[in-house]
């Protein structure tokens, strides 16, 4: 991948041109905005982080495969040099079986693709006998295969990346089931106004990661300071602290704003249960379809 220099007007993401998470950029900020690629998921924090550019698109969650729990690690790491969630979009996900042009199914004997696309494509990779193998970016595996002109290869990757890498689509439609998105989130300075989206919402989202003293019902009354102010909580989920052995935090999305006085009162409740409440972002929470 050749460096792009970066400004305060950039959006970066993780991948290559044509990757998903590209897709995301052009669906909060429109396609006129300056993007550019990076090869990391800690490259797209690093550039936000040291304001080297203005924006940041990472994934965080697949309707199919479920969260992305590197991208949780990377919002802890960051929180302290100021990359917050400032919004989201959802990116409704198409996969194909791209490869060099004259190819055909039956010469296929190896496939490549970022991970969490093998995953959202398991039931058709399990319909032939094929070499499966991970890479970092979905994009980035078609890429590699036009460079390197490989035979008998082939990438899995969204429809559009065969028109810019020079690749024929042997099969559409090969995600399972009909309703797979994956969901972005996207990272700005703290002290910085949010951008705008584009696209309709739906009420706010915070997300906050929190965790408890180690006594009896502790959880249970952390949930419950939300349940008895009727702010609900969409996701829960538990991650290693990496301080200690079987020591874990909770990262929460609560479907309100931080400010509001409910979510507000409740997260006052929850600091004085936890040893520690960091709130990751309070931002537009995108309306479904």
């Amino acid at each position: 991948m050749v460096p792009v220099p970066l400004t305060v007007t950039t959006v970066v993401y993780q991948g290559e041109p044509g990757a998903f998470s590209e897709e995301a950029v052009i669906g909060f900020f429109g396609e006129a905005r300056e993007r550019a690629a990076v090869p990391t998921w800690r490259a797209v924090f690093e550039a936000v982080a040291d304001g080297s550019a203005g924006a940041g698109v990472i994934a965080i969650e697949s309707s199919l495969a479920g969260t992305i729990r590197e991208t949780y690690d990377l919002l802890a790491e960051f929180h302290d040099r100021g990359v917050r969630i400032v919004g989201e979009v959802g990116v409704p996900v198409r996969l194909a079986l791209l490869a060099l042009p004259g190819q055909s199914l039956d010469r296929i004997d190896r496939v490549y693709s970022h991970g969490q696309a093998l995953v959202q494509a398991d039931d058709f990779l399990r319909s032939r006998p094929w070499e499966v193998m991970t890479t970092y970016n979905t994009a980035g595996a078609a890429r590699t295969i036009a460079e390197r002109h490989e035979p008998r290869a082939a990438a899995i990757a969204s429809p559009r990346v065969a028109a810019l890498y020079g690749l024929e689509i042997l099969a559409s439609d090969i995600q399972t089931g009909d309703d797979n998105r994956t969901r972005f989130a996207v990272l700005g300075l703290a002290w910085v106004a949010p951008p705008e989206p584009r696209m309709p919402t739906n009420g706010r989202r915070t997300t906050l990661v929190f965790a408890v003293r180690n006594v009896p019902g502790s959880l249970h009354r952390c949930l419950g300071a939300f349940a008895s102010r009727g702010v609900n909580l969409s996701s829960l989920e538990s991650r290693p602290t990496k301080r200690a052995r079987w020591e874990y935090v909770f990262w929460v999305d609560a479907d309100a704003d931080a400010a509001d006085p409910d979510c507000a009162a409740a997260l006052d409740e929850l600091r004085a249960e936890t040893e520690m409440v960091r709130i990751v972002g309070s931002y537009p929470r995108v309306a479904d379809d």
